[in-house]
């Protein structure tokens, strides 16, 4: 019994357009390649998707026959892509490993007919690739940076005042931090700032972050409500110290 063949999809892709056209055998020798390669190995072509006029370092999101085979791929489940040589899915190496890496986030497999592992094994190209794509994406994100801090100096210099760092706590949680920072009548001591800071944390109140504020934020609440009295040395642990009389 002869093995199941695996289904696959042809990709052919021709940049100019003198060279298309039924008196014209670009996409005829491509379609031969491919055909050859897939009866050699056990693949079945289900359907062949062309780019005429369309060029080697076009991104591969913005060809048409490309588009149109990832809706295929999508909608019945085949994960093969054979196309005749790595020049002809893309000629830029950028375009290449860019195209390559987002089939492969699909979980599909791109074969070149004359270099069937091209784009699996680690070639020098393909490390060079990576790096300088590396090496973008590094460069892109400090610009990022600098044009927010940019942005944001600027802002304050049109509002008159700093409009960076951390969000300014609500003057509500400074309210509710400073209620239960106060002595308790039955004891005659506080709580301690992770206490307060657990307690805001069950009534609702919580870091830009959604965690639960930590007492050091806790402790710089009360500071600007005006009530934080330090730990004397003996009772460090605990903000037991006397508060003055309200």
């Amino acid at each position: 019994m002869s093995a199941k063949k695996i289904a696959a999809f042809a990709y052919m892709r021709t940049s100019s357009a003198a060279n298309t056209g039924p008196d014209k055998d670009s996409d005829k020798r491509q379609a031969a390649a491919i055909e050859a390669f897939a009866d050699a190995n056990g693949y079945i072509i289900e359907s062949t998707f062309y780019d005429a006029a369309v060029s080697g370092a076009d991104p591969i999101d913005e060809r048409p026959g490309m588009l149109a085979l990832l809706d295929a791929v999508l909608a019945n489940g085949t994960r093969v892509i054979l196309c005749e040589s790595p020049d002809r899915f893309a000629r830029d190496p950028i375009v290449q490993t860019l195209g390559h890496r987002m089939l492969k986030e699909h979980g599909v497999e791109l074969i070149p007919t004359t270099a069937p592992d091209y784009f699996t094994e680690e070639t020098p190209t393909a490390e060079l690739v990576r790096d300088i794509l590396g090496a973008i994406s590094a460069f892109e994100r400090k610009q990022l940076v600098a044009r927010l801090r940019g942005a944001r100096k600027r802002r304050s210099a049109a509002l008159g005042r700093a409009c960076e760092g951390r969000k300014p706590v609500p003057d509500a949680t400074i309210q509710e931090a400073r209620r239960l920072y106060r002595r308790s009548p039955k004891t005659g001591q506080r709580r301690s700032l992770r206490d307060i800071a657990e307690e805001l944390g069950k009534l609702g109140h919580h870091a830009p972050s959604g965690q639960v504020y930590n007492p050091g934020s806790v402790r710089q609440m009360l500071e600007r409500a005006g009530v934080y009295q330090p730990a004397a040395p003996a009772d460090a642990g605990h903000t037991i110290n006397a508060e003055g009389a309200r």
